[in-house]
C-alpha cells in the first residue's frame, strides 16, 4: 500500500467514516463544479433494505456479458474502501483512486471552505462524486449504483436514473428512516424519478402502497415480482443453484448461479429483469440472447454472503446485520447446508437489533461465541453476550472479547463430541459486514 493511498484513506476517515449528513445540495455543489459527470452515462439505480449488493454485482455481471463497459458502485466496503468503485469488474487501482482523489478533493474543500452554516461533505459524498467522475473519466457505458442509507435524501439520488430497483423492505435504520415500513419504503421510494422505470420485489403490503404513490406521483412505470417477472423454479446444484426465471421478455431456463438462498433466487430475478428493462427487452416481449444471460450469471460472485473459506470443519461468512437478512441467511441454512453441529460467532454494531438476530440463529445453532469487530460502533462482547444468554441459555454461550480467539473457540465446539467426518460441521460468522471484513482478512488469503 503506498503512502500516497493512505494518505487519501486518512483524509476520508477525517470526514467521519459514519457521519450522516441528508443534504443533497452539497453534492449537487459539488458534482456541478466538477462538471456533472453524472450525466455522461446512463445508470440503473437500487436501494432496498438486503440484497442490493448482491442484486447489483449480479447486473454488473450480466450488462458485462452483453459487451457493455459498466461502473459498479457499492456499500459498504470490506477490505478496501477501492472496492466501492469497480470499472468492468474491478476495483479501481491504488493510483487510479488517489488521481480521483485528488481530483475531487480540492473542489470539496472549496465548498466546504465557503459554506456558511452548512455541514461539511461527508465520507460517503467524496466516496460517492469520486465514483461517478471515475465512470465519466473511463467512460463507462453504464453506472451500476447502490444506495448508501434510504434513497430520497441519498446523495446517489443526484443520478435521477432511468431504470431504478427496489429490493426487499425490511426495519432497518430506523433512527433514520422511521420507526414503520411505510416510512422507510416512502424514504426509499424517492429514487424513482419522473418517467423512470421501477423494477419492484416483492414486498410486505405495508411498503407497498408508498411505492405504488411514489410512481404514480412522477408517472414512473411498475415492473412488480410476482406479476411481470420473478423465480419459477430453482434447484441445488455444485456450489449454488440452478434457476429458471421468469422475465419481462420471456424464459430462462438453466441459469446457474453461483450463490446460496431463494434470497439470491430473488435477486437474480430482479436483477435480470432491472437488464431487461435498461437494455429495452420485454417492451415488445422480446427476449435477452440466454446464452449471455447464463454466462452472466455464471460470472457473479458476492462475497460474504453464505461464502465458505475453510473446510474441515466448514466455515461459512455472512453478511446479515438485521433480523430480515438473517431470516434469508437461516432459511438458506436449513435448505441447502446439511450440518450435524453448527457454532456461529457472532458480533454486532450497537444500533442493531441483537436480539432479533440471536432469535433467528437459537433453533440453527448449537452454540453461539459473542464477540465484536474493529468498528468504533461495535457493540461489547460482554454486553452481546447477556442478550445471547437470555436466549440460548448460559450453558451455550461464550464471551470472547477479540474475534481471532472467538473463531478459536467456535471451532473446537464445533469439533466437540464429534467421531470421524468434519463434514457435517460448520461455523458461521455473521452479524455485520465488519464481522465479515474481519473475518476475511483472518482467514482469506
Amino acid at each position: 500500500m503506498s503512502e500516497q493511498y493512505r494518505g487519501v484513506e486518512a483524509a476520508l476517515n477525517a470526514r467521519g467514516y459514519s457521519r450522516m449528513v441528508f443534504d443533497l445540495s452539497r453534492i449537487e455543489a459539488l458534482l456541478e463544479l466538477l462538471g456533472s459527470p453524472q450525466r455522461a452515462y446512463p445508470a440503473i439505480h437500487l436501494t432496498g433494505t438486503n440484497g442490493k449488493t448482491s442484486t447489483a454485482r449480479m447486473i454488473d455481471s450480466l450488462l458485462r456479458a452483453h459487451g457493455l463497459r459498466t461502473g459498479c458502485y457499492t456499500s459498504p466496503h470490506m477490505e478496501t474502501v477501492r472496492e466501492r468503485i469497480s470499472i468492468d469488474g474491478a476495483p479501481v487501482s491504488e493510483e487510479k483512486f488517489v488521481e480521483i482523489h485528488d481530483e475531487v478533493a480540492p473542489v470539496a474543500r472549496f465548498l466546504d471552505d465557503n459554506a456558511t452554516g452548512q455541514e461539511s461533505l461527508t465520507y460517503f459524498d467524496l466516496t460517492t462524486a469520486m465514483a461517478l467522475a471515475a465512470f465519466a473519466d473511463a467512460p463507462v457505458d453504464v453506472a451500476v449504483v447502490e444506495v448508501g442509507l434510504g434513497g430520497a435524501e441519498d446523495s446517489t439520488n443526484v443520478l435521477q436514473a432511468n431504470t431504478c430497483i427496489i429490493t426487499p423492505i425490511g426495519l432497518d435504520h430506523t433512527e433514520w428512516l422511521g420507526e414503520t415500513i411505510e416510512e422507510i419504503a416512502t424514504a426509499k421510494a424517492g429514487i424513482v424519478h419522473s418517467g423512470a422505470t421501477l423494477i419492484c420485489a416483492a414486498q410486505p403490503d405495508e411498503a407497498l402502497g408508498p411505492i405504488l404513490e411514489r410512481c404514480a406521483e412522477v408517472g414512473a412505470t411498475i415492473a412488480r415480482e410476482g406479476a411481470e417477472f420473478g423465480v419459477l423454479r430453482r434447484g441445488l446444484a455444485v456450489g449454488g443453484q440452478v434457476l429458471s426465471l421468469q422475465g419481462l421478455g420471456g424464459v430462462y431456463e438453466d441459469v446457474v448461479i453461483p450463490l446460496h438462498g431463494a434470497h439470491q433466487a430473488q435477486n437474480a430475478a430482479v436483477a435480470l429483469a432491472a437488464v431487461e428493462a435498461f437494455l429495452g427487452a420485454g417492451a415488445s416481449t422480446r427476449q435477452l440472447d440466454p446464452e449471455i444471460v447464463r454466462e452472466g450469471f455464471a460470472g457473479t460472485s458476492s462475497p460474504g454472503r453464505l461464502e465458505r473459506v475453510r473446510t474441515s470443519p466448514t466455515i461459512l461468512l455472512d453478511a446479515a446485520h438485521n433480523p430480515h437478512g438473517m431470516t434469508a441467511t437461516v432459511n438458506a441454512l436449513q435448505e441447502e447446508f446439511a450440518f450435524g453441529r453448527l457454532i456461529a460467532v457472532v458480533a454486532v454494531l450497537g444500533d442493531k437489533d441483537a436480539a432479533g438476530i440471536l432469535e433467528l440463529l437459537e433453533p440453527v445453532t448449537d452454540a453461539v461465541v459473542c464477540t465484536r469487530n474493529t468498528s468504533g460502533r461495535a457493540l461489547p462482547a460482554d454486553a452481546l453476550g447477556e442478550i445471547a444468554a437470555d436466549i440460548f441459555g448460559e450453558d451455550r454461550v461464550r464471551v470472547e472479547p477479540f474475534l481471532p480467539d472467538a473463531i478459536e473457540t467456535a471451532v473446537a465446539l464445533a469439533e466437540t463430541d464429534v467421531q470421524g467426518e468434519l463434514s457435517g460441521v460448520g461455523v458461521l460468522i455473521t452479524g455485520s459486514v465488519v464481522t465479515v471484513a474481519d473475518a476475511r482478512t483472518l482467514l482469506v488469503r
